[in-house]
């Protein structure tokens, strides 16, 4: 049985994954009072059944999620001193030099000295965890709501943890952008495109195939590429922490969608398909940093091609899929449907992480040490 088929414009509003005129035409705006409101209406789903482990697995991730816990104030070096400025030199240096990976001759950047090359390394930095902040906020809105719309008492005690897992993280977050870094930035045009379509959506399993499996599972490689990258004990420490949580968060998905998908029809699957292929082109597409090159007075259109251009940008892109490619496998989105979104991701350039290491295994790994003896490397 085949369904109806829905285009690249239907899905992400444009023809062409790259076309780079149409991903930077989406900008950003906020509100002057600083809120974003977004409508729902979904059903909050009272249960009587309070049996405790129903669903064994969900209520052994539930017992691990308590036993987990960390304190962001205590449990996190705060004293530790760290210096932007020089953060940015040393992980340049590491990898080579300031534009290592691209030619830049002929382009506004081929004049910059180190002190224009460090300005945009403070600037990438305060915009990437700016990005973090907002995500974690976003997250935990889903999970709020996945407590209350999730139809089983095992979920709802898991989902519980997971809030208070988020509202961690938003506080951690602000915390090292307030006290550690040099400036914020509002939340990308493309983030809150999908933040705003997760919430919106009243089907309690779109909520989770959106958050906990495509934004939490990029969250994760996000963190895991970061956590290597920089130099900062800090930052370090916290996202170590924070990963551990995030690879529980994507099991806890995985573990809830697999049982409700196999009840589905080949049309519902359908649409959950095109619902995370959008997804990923949305979260694709944010990481150019529009808004960080208008900071730097430069033309986003004039550079990008050029940023994109390095030999290393599509692995890097690349990489950062590796967490959500394995779990859509897992959940049987890759080939349900004639196998429409395994052609998608295909097509995106990410097929070829779908038998990398599932979130669970990564979970069971990360897991083994108390929050507050794990190593920083």
């Amino acid at each position: 049985m085949t369904t109806e088929m829905s285009s690249n414009e239907d899905i992400i509003g444009r023809q062409e994954l790259d076309d780079l005129e149409a991903i930077l035409a989406v900008v950003g705006t906020q509100e002057a009072d600083g809120r974003h409101v977004v409508h729902s209406n979904y059903d909050s789903i009272f249960t009587w059944d309070y049996e405790k482990g129903t669903r064994p697995k969900l209520n052994k991730l539930y017992e691990k999620a308590k036993n987990a816990q960390w304190n962001g104030e205590t449990d996190l070096p705060w004293d530790t001193d760290v210096d932007q400025e020089k953060l940015v030199v040393e992980a340049a240096a590491a990898q080579g030099g300031h534009a290592v990976g691209f030619d830049i001759s002929g382009t506004p950047l081929e004049k910059w000295g180190d002190k224009e090359w460090v300005e945009l390394g403070v600037e990438s930095q305060n915009w990437t965890l700016s990005q973090f902040l907002h995500g974690e906020q976003g997250a935990l809105i889903c999970t709020a709501k996945i407590v209350e719309s999730v139809p089983w008492i095992d979920a709802k005690y898991y989902a519980s943890t997971q809030v208070m897992d988020e509202a961690r993280h938003v506080e951690v977050f602000a915390k090292y952008l307030d006290e550690k870094l040099s400036g914020h930035y509002p939340v990308n045009a493309h983030l809150r495109m999908l933040l705003d379509d997760i919430i919106a959506d009243s089907r309690w399993d779109m909520t989770y195939l959106g958050m906990q499996i495509m934004i939490e599972g990029l969250a994760l490689a996000a963190f895991g590429f970061m956590h290597s990258m920089t130099p900062d004990p800090l930052l370090k420490q916290l996202l170590r922490y924070v990963m551990a949580d995030e690879a529980r968060h994507v099991a806890f998905g995985v573990l809830s969608l697999q049982e409700y998908y196999q009840e589905l029809t080949t049309a519902e699957l359908r649409e959950r398909q095109e619902f995370a292929f959008e997804a990923a082109v949305r979260m694709r597409d944010r990481f150019l940093q529009q808004e960080v090159w208008d900071r730097m007075g430069i033309d986003p259109k004039e550079i990008l091609p050029t940023v994109l251009s390095a030999p290393d940008r599509n692995e890097f892109q690349a990489l950062l899929f590796s967490k959500i490619v394995p779990n859509c496998r897992k959940l049987g989105l890759l080939d349900a449907a004639d196998g429409w979104l395994r052609t998608k991701f295909t097509e995106l350039g990410v097929i070829e992480f779908e038998s990398a290491v599932d979130t669970s295994e990564e979970y069971d790994a990360m897991a083994a040490v108390p929050p507050t003896q794990r190593d920083l490397v």
